[in-house]
């Protein structure tokens, strides 16, 4: 029988899911190895063939390692919490619940369709109650710690508690908010519970704190940066503005030097790893207070200066205004009322902007000026102080001082405005004239004349150390991630508010359970759409009303797959200390400074308060390049008036007439050639459509941009799966390219691949598709042929190169053809090693070749024997006059004299000689020889 890959699939398919092939055991003699997948929102608009590249490589590596005899985990789940199910059901009213299980039913049958060995036991879903129990468990463990920066580590409160109680806040060196209290033991056992809880929550790892968000009015809640463009939301394009909101924070600024120095530790691309050491953005600088000049309307103000953080502090004498945020909290007070208008209108352009446009608009230059000072703590100088939205309110102070001469975008702020730029050469000589009022008080840069960087620096730092305006300080560009979101869909923050102040809820009443609804909107006051739900309260007080925030289930959820049904436990501790952590993670470089960064946090976290005993959650991580689409273009003719008509012309005519390019479905395209039946059908304003064709056909034009629907050229990797089969889809993408680089998707290619595992299949049968293998003993070149694609295979696998391997798999099977070669001690070899690629084909011949029941997985990868590579024959090519007419092979051992005797006496050169006998034969060992007749 031909090569029926429907059936054979759906056969494999069905025995791998009823016999749970792939189940893998927490307890065996086996070594083990986690390979795990970045698992994906399930959307309404399923997979295209750009999805399952990672998903393919992780799976072929997955089969290769239960080949070499390792016990391996290779899960799959869902991130099921979401934006876009919610706003499907704000439109259509259905529960975001009941779209996201018909998304997960045709994600599910998509990647069973595709041949991946899940262990499917294992699935998890973030929106599970039975999963979001133990992230609501960890956000407790969270606001139950703090960090102590001596221990270098996370501890129970309950120990700074008894720290207070002891000793007061002295001898306390913790990562903490900035105004935290002085207190004795007995001032602190004064204090009342509430005053006690409000001072606990300046040092718990998750806290509230009032924050600068993006708020989406239309969407109705906060978006994290990645979620914001151009001041609009990436889902729907509605209006973002920056606004200050009471938000749940997480200390990850608490952990940035370990999570620095663990990029040392881990196998990840290095442009990630740097992604990562940049948004960190370890400063090591100076902290310097600027005494605020108290005029009238300053006269009210708690505060005496303003706060800057700076990597180059030996230039403050060339200071000459000061920057703060927009946000920052002093603006309104520091605003004159001859200021007031400006500022406000330019805090409401601000708004519109997010963080991220912020930071990455260099050349705009705008700001505003209070009307206020601030006196160079130095040299006494004025300098005045400006708003403008390159300071970010939660980097560093939110303020900075600005030395034209050494920064661009000072300077270029400083041209705008007509402020005063001091020569960087004179930064270290500039003479201030002293104030006799205030002699003795303020010097001049003397003193650090003629010394280098580090000597100024720590020189200007010891003076301002010694007036009691700065210090030496590292910074982090890192800050506090915001841990919520107004909306539904999402996990429950199992806290209610008693005084105002946030409280626990007791452990045994997790899972804190989404409520129902009437409306998935923000309420008529403006709270989050949980503020809808009727009954639903704490005993002692309201529960907190936002949701967490979308990275909360995806920062732990490789560990629930290491004992994925525990109801005591996130993971027991047996399975965590088995499993460790993930040895193989494949997805996107997308996530580098979300997901990835989070989940790293989180692992650290765990390791502190020991649940878990691995410091990072992935020892290597690839990031698998884009597949981009293939688009296909009609081109419409226009009119003398200038409109669209609907005639089309074929590509290789446009030159010759007035056209305006459209996109059109890649499915009615085959080879560049529109089906022009197809295309009339696609659209009711085509149906009448005409086309001046070129060679009787009409040929698109190409383009390649990202797969998208808007472009019509998603390709459903149903549809190839159906025409070509699962095995053809997995080498095809695997043969594209490098895994981590980004390629154009061509479904032309996909032929090829397809003829080839028809071939393969021909190795087995005879002419008439009978099953024909012998067990005759394999010819050298037979042995060669194998033995050279066992280890290329095993060497690609290794490194991760699986596009060489197809090619390399599709010059064995071209070899053995032409030997003719249908011997088992070949074929059953061949079969192993194609496995990790093309699953279903390789399981019905492994079983085709007689072995017991069961799976070819649970074979043994084939051993590499480097003798059957040594070269010990030479097919010498045989000339006549010149002109070569056959080879003949002879052992590398012979001498001229016995190689010139089996050549004459072969029968085809016997042929060709025709009874002549040779004038002269000329031996060249090891290269050729000829015969002069």
């Amino acid at each position: 029988m031909d090569y029926q890959f429907k059936d054979i699939e759906q056969k494999w398919q069905q025995f791998w899911a009823d016999n749970k092939t792939f189940k893998a055991e927490n307890t065996t003699s086996k070594p083990k190895y986690y390979v795990l997948d970045m698992f994906p929102y399930p959307s309404g608009a399923g997979l295209h063939v750009g999805h399952p590249l990672g998903y393919i490589a992780s799976d072929i590596f997955a089969r290769y390692k239960r080949l070499k005899g390792f016990n391996v985990l290779h899960p799959m789940g869902y991130d099921s919490f979401g934006l876009p199910a919610e706003q499907y059901a704000i439109q259509t009213g259905q529960h975001p619940s009941v779209t996201t299980e018909a998304n997960i039913a045709t994600y599910r049958r998509q990647l069973d369709q595709i041949g991946f060995s899940f262990d499917w036991d294992r699935e998890v879903r973030t929106s599970s109650p039975d999963y979001y129990k133990w992230t609501q468990w960890i956000f407790m463990q969270l606001f139950n710690s703090w960090y102590n920066k001596d221990a270098d580590k996370a501890e129970s409160i309950t120990k700074l508690v008894e720290h207070f109680e002891s000793k007061g806040s002295a001898g306390i060196n913790a990562v903490s908010d900035e105004e935290v209290l002085s207190f004795t033991a007995d001032e602190w056992k004064a204090l009342n519970e509430q005053d006690k809880q409000a001072e606990l929550l300046k040092y718990r790892l998750t806290y509230l704190r009032e924050s600068t968000v993006n708020w989406c009015a239309a969407l109705g809640t906060v978006l994290a940066n990645d979620e914001v463009k151009d001041g609009f939301s990436e889902r729907g394009g509605y209006p973002v503005e920056q606004k200050k909101m009471m938000q749940w924070s997480m200390r990850i600024t608490a952990y940035a030097q370990r999570l620095l120095e663990g990029l040392d530790t881990i196998d990840w691309p290095e442009p990630l790893k740097e992604m990562q050491r940049n948004w960190i953005g370890k400063s090591v600088g100076a902290s310097v207070r600027f005494p605020l000049d108290k005029t009238t309307h300053l006269s009210q103000l708690t505060t005496n200066y303003i706060e800057v953080f700076t990597t180059r502090v030996d230039t403050i004498f060339g200071v000459s205004f000061l920057v703060i945020a927009p946000e920052h909290e002093l603006v309104a007070e520091l605003t004159t009322p001859a200021q007031k208008a400006d500022i406000d209108a330019y805090i409401t352009q601000t708004k519109k902007k997010s963080e991220l446009d912020r930071m990455a608009d260099t050349k705009t230059v705008s700001g505003a000026f209070t009307g206020s000072y601030v006196t160079n703590p130095l040299n006494g100088a004025q300098i005045p102080v400006w708003i403008a939205d390159y300071v970010l309110a939660g980097y560093g102070t939110g303020a900075v001082m600005a030395v034209p001469s050494g920064d661009q975008r000072d300077y270029l702020f400083a041209r705008h405005f007509n402020l005063p730029i001091i020569p960087i050469i004179d930064i270290q000589n500039i003479e201030v004239e002293a104030d006799p009022t205030k002699e003795g008080k303020y010097i001049n840069s003397d003193f650090i004349n003629g010394l280098g960087y580090k000597e100024a620096t720590a020189a200007v730092v010891a003076k301002l150390e010694e007036l009691g305006l700065g210090k030496a300080k590292v910074n982090f560009r890192m800050r506090d991630a915001i841990f919520g979101r107004q909306r539904y869909w999402g996990e429950p923050v199992p806290v209610y508010f008693k005084g105002g102040l946030p409280y626990l809820i007791e452990e045994e009443h997790l899972p804190l359970l989404l409520p129902e609804i009437d409306k998935y909107l923000p309420t008529e006051s403006g709270e989050p759409p949980l503020g809808r739900a009727t009954g639903w309260k704490h005993e002692h007080g309201e529960y907190e009303l936002s949701t967490m925030p979308g990275w909360a289930g995806s920062s732990w959820y490789w560990y629930r797959y290491m004992d994925a049904h525990n109801n005591k436990e996130f993971a027991s501790r047996e399975a965590i200390e088995y499993w460790k952590d993930v040895d193989l993670y494949i997805g996107g470089s997308e996530h580098a400074t979300g997901h990835l960064l989070y989940s790293r946090f989180w692992n650290k976290f765990l390791k502190d308060i020991g649940k878990v005993v691995e410091e990072e959650p992935f020892k290597k991580l690839i990031n698998q390049g884009m597949i981009q689409g293939r688009s296909n273009f009609v081109y419409r003719l226009i009119d003398d008036e200038g409109k669209g008509t609907n005639t089309f012309v074929s590509h290789g005519l446009i030159k010759e007439y007035k056209t305006s390019p459209l996109h059109v479905d890649v499915n009615i395209v085959e080879n560049e050639v529109l089906n022009l039946n197809k295309f009339k059908a696609w659209r009711p304003e085509f149906a009448e459509a005409e086309f001046i064709l070129e060679n009787g056909k009409y040929i698109c034009g190409v383009e390649i941009e990202k797969m998208s629907k808007r472009y019509y050229n998603v390709v459903n990797p149903d549809d190839l799966a159906q025409r070509y089969g699962a095995d053809t889809l997995r080498m095809y993408e695997m043969f594209l390219g490098p895994l981590e680089q980004s390629k154009p998707w061509n479904t032309n290619g996909i032929e090829g691949v397809f003829k080839f595992l028809r071939k393969f299949w021909k190795l087995f049968h005879d002419a008439d598709f009978n099953f024909n293998v012998s067990n005759d003993a394999p010819t050298k070149a037979e042995l060669k042929s194998l033995h050279k694609i066992i280890q290329k295979v095993e060497q690609d696998i290794e490194r991760f190169s699986f596009n060489t391997s197809v090619s390399s798999f599709m010059i064995a099977v071209n070899e053995l053809t032409d030997l003719k070669c249908n011997k088992r001690a070949i074929l059953q070899e061949l079969v192993i090693t194609l496995a990790p690629y093309a699953p279903h084909i390789s399981e019905e011949l492994w079983v085709l070749l007689g072995n017991p029941a069961g799976s070819i997985s649970t074979a043994a990868y084939p051993k590499f024997n480097p003798a059957y590579l040594v070269e010990d024959e030479f097919s010498y090519p045989v000339s006549f006059n010149g002109k070569m007419k056959t080879n003949v092979s002879l052992s590398l051992t012979m001498e001229a004299a016995d190689i010139e005797a089996a050549i004459l006496a072969n029968a085809d050169v016997q042929k060709y000689l025709d009874g002549k006998t040779p004038k002269k034969v000329i031996v060249v060992k090891g290269r050729i020889v000829n015969i002069v007749i």
